[in-house]
């Protein structure tokens, strides 16, 4: 099930001024929402109490009282995490040492990866991965950092015997996109799910019959919406992402699940598969 915290920041592009105000308070002071009243955070948040209770169905919550359980238990289970990692506040702050850096850094990015796994829809995993096995034709594509991602499934799927393209030019990215058919599948990465060009890529493998596939971590996204089967992430950024840091890494976790669940119905072809490509490179080893 997703964590409360996940579903706001996910649903943030999609809320209104106000909501979005309230969301950020939530998401700035949790501890706040478990100890107030509707009428006391809507004080607090410089808004109605009436606007609070929309806010809450907004987010998906019947009212404010499920919203506040929600909100307490996931507040514990942050609470737990950031004493397992020893770290106060997650967020980087400028005179922070060395050390603290580290700290923080590992935290968002083993919050990402674990945020990502329990909020994983398993059954568009399993039906991507049955895609994936039967596919005359599989193309990927992401731009920027997501294109990292892009490369890496396309390595992967490669040592197992399972041929796949990955671009880096959008151009020849569209003309291979639109070599894809029925049966195909058309595999778009975006963690805004707002990156023009893997929208164009779906949507243009999406009209030659291709299944589509997005990796993004919002939901509601024009990528998600472009796809047949949708694989959300749940990495949230610090102030000082550069080129993608939690988001890139939950993005090669949902890579790793569905190379994993590939590899278990072929373990034995796959095996020796992997061998052979391990074996073919060991000559260029220092060691070798």
């Amino acid at each position: 099930m997703t964590d409360v915290f996940v579903a706001l920041r996910q649903r943030m592009p999609q809320l209104s001024k106000s909501e979005r105000h309230i969301a950020e308070l939530v998401l700035d002071r949790p501890a706040v929402v478990v100890e107030s009243t509707i009428t006391r955070l809507a004080e607090l948040a410089d808004t109605s109490p009436a606007s609070v209770a929309r806010f809450c169905r907004a987010v998906g919550y019947a009212g404010y009282k499920e919203f506040r359980i929600a909100i307490a238990a996931a507040n514990s289970r942050e609470q737990a995490a950031r004493e397992l990692f020893r770290v106060d506040d997650a967020e980087i702050d400028a005179s922070d040492s060395a050390l603290d850096v580290v700290t923080k850094v590992a935290y968002q990015e083993a919050r990402a990866i674990e945020e990502t796994a329990r909020g994983i829809d398993l059954e568009a995993l399993d039906a991507v991965v049955a895609a994936l096995r039967t596919a005359p034709r599989i193309d990927i594509f992401g731009a920027g950092s997501s294109g990292l991602t892009a490369q890496d499934l396309q390595l992967k799927l490669h040592r197992i015997g399972i041929p796949s393209f990955c671009w880096t030019d959008a151009h020849l990215a569209l003309t291979s996109f639109a070599l894809t058919g029925p049966g195909s599948v058309a595999i778009g990465i975006s963690h805004s799910g707002q990156t023009l060009e893997p929208n164009q890529m779906l949507a243009l493998a999406r009209t030659r019959g291709a299944t589509t596939v997005a990796i993004t971590n919002y939901p509601d996204s024009p990528l998600a919406a472009a796809s047949d089967r949708l694989l959300v992430t749940s990495a949230r950024e610090s102030r000082y992402r550069t080129g993608a840091m939690s988001s890139r890494l939950a993005q090669m976790a949902i890579v790793d699940f569905l190379v994993v669940r590939l590899l278990q119905g072929e373990i034995d072809r796959a095996g020796e598969l992997l061998r052979l490509t391990y074996e073919a490179v060991q000559a260029h080893r220092l060691d070798g």
